[in-house]
């Protein structure tokens, strides 16, 4: 055996175990929880946003020319103790392809709200190819439901491709408070997305008092800022307080970042805060908009 070709099997194997580690998953989970709307029911909303890559599905022949994949994903809320308390399967079918050798392959995403009790769970979405058995890809989510604190609480952190809007259309599971909601499917930010856009509610604020929102952009285990942003908002009375905001992303690179959201009252006091997991892209596309599923 050539030493050159040592060489260049040592490096394949290598490239194959870095290859195994690196890759990424086929379905993306992302979990949202608030309080919910009648404040009488001891529990949460929580949404969940799902997004399964078309990439890697097998396409079957549905004509001449004519190809299209299907995959199931099947959702789980469990409790610690094994108790499944919330399961349901949904079929996702992509678009119609002539041609299955494209690079772009459309990923398609939904969301589904349910109310759970308070409690930890962790929240499970399973892929399944309707069209190849050993295709299948498992993602999970640790979720803590707990909103009866009393105290100033903020919820989960949203994130969004573009700005939270008021609509006037029939109240969906994309509206929150009159506040229509794109989210930026698994946290990625890619190609063409140089804003980071965010929600969160706030519960239990003081009423009526004026409120400074800050937040921060660094890398997962970075103690320095990579961006900040801060804007004010004054606390409802008898609802959430809606908290939104924006982030430029156009100097920041590549790689994964952790976004944090503090609430502080008039005297610089912390009154709660938030922190949620993002991806910076620039080379790749991002997933298209979400659909209601079937």
């Amino acid at each position: 055996m050539s030493f050159l070709f040592r060489v260049l099997l040592t490096l394949g194997i290598l490239e194959l175990g870095v290859s195994s580690v690196t890759a990424q998953h086929q379905v993306h989970l992302d979990v949202a929880s608030f309080r919910n709307d009648d404040i009488a029911v001891k529990g949460g909303v929580v949404e969940m946003y799902v997004t399964v890559s078309g990439k890697n599905l097998t396409y079957q022949r549905r004509g001449p020319k004519l190809f299209q994949a299907a995959a199931n994903v099947t959702l789980e809320a469990v409790r610690n103790d094994g108790t499944a308390v919330y399961q349901e399967t949904l079929t996702l079918k992509p678009p119609v392809l002539r041609d299955t050798t494209a690079v772009i392959k459309n990923p398609l995403s939904f969301q589904k709200r349910i109310n759970l009790p308070e409690g930890r769970y962790t929240v499970r979405a399973q892929m399944r190819d309707q069209y190849r058995a050993t295709n299948v890809d498992i993602v999970e989510v640790p979720l803590t439901v707990e909103f009866g604190t009393g105290k100033p609480l903020l919820s989960s952190v949203v994130l969004l491709s573009r700005p939270a809007s008021r609509s006037a259309v029939e109240a969906n599971n994309f509206i929150r408070n009159g506040l229509s909601l794109t989210r930026a499917a698994g946290g990625l930010y890619a190609r063409g997305m140089d804003k980071l856009y965010f929600y969160a509610e706030l519960y239990n604020a003081p009423v009526g008092q004026a409120l400074n929102v800050r937040y921060r952009l660094r890398t997962p285990k970075g103690s320095k800022d990579v961006a900040t942003g801060q804007t004010t908002a004054t606390a409802a009375q008898g609802k959430p307080t809606v908290v939104t905001g924006e982030l430029d992303l156009s100097k920041v690179p590549a790689g994964d970042y952790s976004l944090t959201v503090e609430i502080r009252n008039s005297k610089n006091q912390v009154l709660s805060t938030q922190t949620t997991s993002l991806r910076r892209n620039p080379a790749d596309y991002a997933p298209a908009g979400a659909v209601m599923p079937r």
